[in-house]
């Protein structure tokens, strides 16, 4: 009898480890699969700078992807469905179709900024399929907002869209067009974070004396973190010293006919024998407009004599939303 119930215990002990072993070689494979699908970098590219994964509860500009999913997605919508609901939104974002009620009414309706459907499209497929980085503070945040709500208005998502995923930091492992590109990302999500959370707070005026005075600090402060030198430059420029040179402005030409066509575009990769040049657009959406947008119309009267009293060679006006209004200049050592 005895050595009938340690066969069974044996027995257990096997099975279990096997499934744990099968389990876990799922989840790898699964994560691999992730790491591959090209909406994961394309939500990267597009959505991070608002929508990070990392910024916390009380210091972001907007919600986090995974709360997205968790408005979207409950277990009756499909991956067509959940598609056409991004593409919608993405085309014209507006208060009376919104979902995220308090989202909107914390941070404001989204600017529109017409990305390419495919890529809206890549992204979505990714966001429904597989698990997505989440801040720290978001399952807590859920759960209690999820209870006071008793539910309502609140997806459960595919999956159980929790799992925490780690970030990239260790950017030096990147090919040089990724890694280019995550110094530039990282720059603008500093910049796009301290601008849009001045214009939110305190009004369009104040965001140009942020740009007037701490734009540059806060570029040198990244570039100082990336041991890279990072630039924004333009055809159109605000500042005389982010005038773009005869190689820049062929390389901006470039992009203007890439969003023309309304491509999603790819880094320029400049490899010399020492170090690397990765350029990268700069584009407009309709907040940009506020400052960058045509007088009269979408920069008001206050707002363009305050920039010509900061900026009087400025030339950065004339702008609708998704042209290209320079480009990322980043320089690092091979």
């Amino acid at each position: 009898m005895k050595n009938f119930i340690l066969l069974i215990l044996f027995s257990v002990f096997i099975f279990s480890c096997n499934n744990q072993k099968k389990e876990g070689y799922t989840s790898f494979k699964k994560q691999m699969e992730a790491n591959k699908h090209p909406g994961k970098k394309l939500m990267e590219i597009n959505c991070y700078v608002c929508h990070s994964p990392t910024a916390s509860h009380d210091d972001r500009i907007a919600p986090p992807m995974v709360a997205i999913k968790k408005h979207y997605i409950d277990n009756k919508t499909t991956k067509e469905e959940f598609i056409t609901s991004m593409q919608a939104w993405i085309k014209n974002p507006n208060k009376e179709d919104a979902k995220m009620f308090g989202a909107v009414k914390r941070f404001g309706v989204m600017p529109k900024t017409p990305y390419p459907e495919e890529t809206i499209e890549q992204i979505a497929d990714y966001m429904f399929d597989f698990d997505i980085e989440q801040p720290e503070w978001f399952e807590a945040h859920f759960n209690e907002m999820n209870v006071k709500g008793n539910g309502k208005g609140m997806g459960k998502g595919k999956g159980n869209g929790m799992h925490k995923q780690q970030v990239q930091t260790n950017f030096k492992d990147l090919p040089y067009g990724e890694r280019g590109l995550k110094y530039a990302l990282a720059t603008k999500a500093v910049l796009g974070k301290n601008l849009m959370g001045t214009i939110q707070t305190k009004g369009t005026l104040e965001a140009l004396a942020f740009c007037n005075e701490k734009a540059y600090p806060l570029t040198d402060s990244m570039a100082l973190v990336h041991n890279a030198a990072i630039k924004r430059v333009s055809d159109k420029p605000r500042n005389p010293k982010n005038k773009a040179n005869t190689e820049e402005l062929a390389h901006i030409n470039t992009f203007k006919q890439v969003v023309l066509n309304n491509k999603e575009a790819s880094p320029i990769i400049k490899e010399l024998e020492n170090n690397v040049t990765v350029y990268y657009p700069i584009t407009t959406n309709t907040m940009c407009l506020q400052c960058h947008g045509k007088p009269n119309e979408t920069i008001e009267t206050s707002t363009l004599t305050k920039i010509e009293n900061l900026y009087p060679m400025d030339k950065a006006i004339g702008y609708n939303i998704n042209e290209v209004r320079g480009i990322w200049s980043i320089t690092f050592d091979k």
